[in-house]
């Protein structure tokens, strides 16, 4: 089995098109959309009318959690003012885990905390991988061998000390974020690419993955931004890389 892995696309709809055409180009017809889908100074509700027409499988991320609940402000309530009430629903509904197939466990970011780093930590402001029995620790009892995490932004493939693998695709719309709540960080995934991987699945296992970037027109949506008032994404969207 070939699966794409996306996640994190944050509105962006300019780089999700690119990642699905790079997919339909490589003959991929499995897709799996780890969540946070919507939230973010550019197209809402175009991006959630693309996942929901290709039928994408998507589990619900925070963003899209906070969006439904509409309890949250900045780029949550820029998306939320732009799609429709269905459209609302229809993230709120997104299951929290999937199985895309035997063996894989697919979620946002923990299966039981869609707001908690996995294979990452904090130090000094920054993001920086977590020792593999610390990511275990992390875990609940699980019977997957082969997770598929988001959330961080940061593409990342780790083998845990019982064998269980966990793959982060990185985020296919969002490069670069600060996020102020304590311990306040900065994330920098360093370029403008879009991310995504490709998985490749025998037996519930992982026997190879491509990590990609793609090219797309990053420079419109970081215009996209800008004309939201939203400077720091227009940074991120153009650099990969946080101002300052």
């Amino acid at each position: 089995m070939r699966l794409a892995v996306i996640a994190d696309i944050h509105g962006n709809c300019l780089a999700l098109d690119a990642v699905l055409a790079d997919i339909a180009r490589r003959g991929v017809r499995d897709i799996v959309n780890l969540g946070d889908v919507a939230s973010g100074p550019m197209r809402p509700r175009e991006t959630v009318e693309r996942v929901i027409a290709a039928g994408i499988p998507t589990v619900r991320g925070n963003h899209d959690r906070w969006v439904a609940e509409g309890t949250t402000g900045g780029s949550d309530a820029f998306a939320r003012d732009r799609l429709d009430a269905a459209q609302r629903a229809w993230l709120g509904a997104l299951p929290v885990t999937l199985a895309p197939a035997p063996g894989l466990l697919a979620f946002h970011a923990r299966p039981d905390d869609d707001n908690a780093y996995l294979l990452e930590e904090v130090a000094d402001g920054r993001m920086r991988p977590s020792p593999a029995a610390v990511v275990a620790a992390r875990l609940p009892p699980l019977q997957a061998t082969l997770l598929l995490c988001g959330h961080s932004h940061l593409p990342g493939l780790l083998t845990l000390p019982n064998g269980t693998m966990v793959l982060n695709p990185g985020s296919v719309g969002c490069p670069g974020y600060l996020d102020d709540t304590d311990p306040a960080h900065v994330c920098e995934a360093g370029s403008p690419f879009a991310r995504y991987a490709i998985a490749e699945i025998a037996d519930g296992r992982l026997t190879g993955c491509e990590m990609l970037a793609i090219p797309y027109d990053h420079e419109a949506a970081a215009a996209e931004a800008e004309a939201a008032g939203r400077p720091s994404w227009a940074h991120a969207l153009r650099t990969g890389r946080m101002p300052g």
